[in-house]
């Protein structure tokens, strides 16, 4: 792969120049659909991380339990890049001149662009209290954060988890496989509240504390404190928690500073209509960073998924290439813990109504299905593989259930077809 962004413009063909910035899954999707529609100019690729696109999932699953070697990760291998003739440029992008179509390095560098693609991604919360930066107080979002935690693991026996989401249940599953010593302190009354109906809670809640994992809900984090690093994590109850490593997992914030300041629209992300286009007619933004028009519920939405990223690459390049196309794809999400695959279809939000399939208070396989004024709008299934692929039929055809029959295990999932 070439890391010269100087190279003759006539070896790709056209002068054309599309620069992604950002290496992420919706970046590296953005590079294959840009060859497959055609594109017959530049593209390079600009990381602030010196890395190929790689996975993310995996970061708080099997590569920080030790499963998995970084080499894994590549989302593509570097002779993909090299066929497709992108050149990866090393830094950070500090401004876009949108007049000029230019972009401004850190390093002082200038590149200059005819597409410009914004593939930024989202950066981890950091708690703003007493000892943040202490050593062994992590965040986990990037393949150098796992590699800093695993350092740290080597002598570690005590783990504290902030956040009680699925990237700080997917780290405590990790790291208790491991034989560490685990407490999960949320903020919120439950885990996973923010996203999951009580009863899938109480699931996690249930194995996790099987796992041997200790989780105090309802508890507000007020300092991590050692000497230079970190011993004890304290809260606002007055209770104290042994730490040799911490972990932060309370959010992220999409990357859109640098598309604001640029003129470009942004609220919770950088907005784009339906087909990834910013109100720029030359920049589309994909990934975690895009907060997306949808125009059957006339709200913006933003998604923090890999599916969700890779559908939108799809669409920005087609835009890129003066073939819009809408991006109207199905969310899907999943969760590995333990031996449980959970695999999500659909949105939950704004349910009235939850239906379970299976017994989720003393097995490790059921299934929860969320409606809201009587249509199935998603469900959460954990080691049901059919009910998942059900869901996703149902919800791309619009069809809704009978609950009730829903609700029968003994109702075989084919009947529902």
């Amino acid at each position: 792969m070439s890391h010269d962004p100087a190279l003759p413009e006539a070896q790709f063909g056209t002068d054309s120049v599309c620069v992604i910035v950002g290496a992420s899954h919706a970046a590296a999707q953005l590079v294959a659909s840009l060859r497959q529609k055609k594109w017959l100019g530049r593209i390079l690729m600009i990381s602030d991380e010196a890395r190929l696109p790689y996975q993310r999932p995996p970061l708080s699953k099997a590569f920080l339990a030790g499963d998995i070697a970084a080499e894994s990760l590549a989302i593509r291998p570097p002779a993909f890049y090299d066929k497709q003739n992108v050149e990866l440029v090393s830094g950070r992008v500090t401004a876009i001149n949108r007049l000029q179509k230019t972009l401004q390095l850190s390093d002082g560098r200038e590149l200059s662009y005819d597409k410009l693609a914004l593939c930024t991604g989202t950066r981890a919360i950091r708690l703003s209290i007493p000892g943040a930066t202490l050593g062994g107080v992590h965040g986990l979002r990037s393949q150098a954060d796992v590699e800093a935690i695993r350092r740290d693991l080597s002598t570690a026996r005590r783990a504290v988890i902030v956040g009680g989401g699925y990237i700080g249940l997917e780290a405590a599953a990790s790291l208790r496989k491991q034989g560490l010593e685990v407490v999960v302190l949320e903020r919120a009354e439950r885990i996973l509240q923010r996203v999951t109906a009580p009863e899938v809670s109480a699931f996690y809640q249930r194995v996790h504390h099987e796992a041997g994992v200790v989780i105090r809900t309802g508890v507000t984090v007020t300092a991590f404190e050692g000497d230079g690093q970190v011993e004890r994590v304290t809260c606002s109850d007055g209770a104290c928690y042994p730490a040799d490593v911490v972990i932060v997992g309370v959010g992220v914030i999409p990357n859109a500073e640098l598309a604001g300041a640029a003129g470009l629209k942004t609220e919770n992300g950088i907005l784009v209509d339906e087909c990834c286009q910013t109100d720029d007619p030359d920049i589309v933004a994909a990934g975690d960073c895009a907060s997306q028009w949808i125009p059957e519920s006339g709200h913006w939405r933003r998604l923090e998924s890999v599916p969700n990223a890779m559908e939108q690459a799809k669409a920005a390049a087609g835009t890129l290439c003066g073939e819009r196309s809408a991006n109207n794809s199905l969310p899907w999400f999943w969760s590995d813990q333990y031996d449980l695959k959970l695999q999500i279809a659909g949105l939950s939000q704004g349910y009235d109504q939850v239906v379970i399939r299976g017994n989720p208070q003393t097995s490790r396989s059921f299934a929860a299905f969320y409606f809201q004024n009587g249509q199935l709008t998603a469900a959460d299934c954990v080691n049901r593989p059919s009910e998942f692929m059900l869901t996703k039929k149902l919800l791309s055809q619009r069809l809704t259930p009978d609950p009730a029959r829903l609700a029968d295990d003994a109702v075989g999932i084919d009947s529902f077809l």
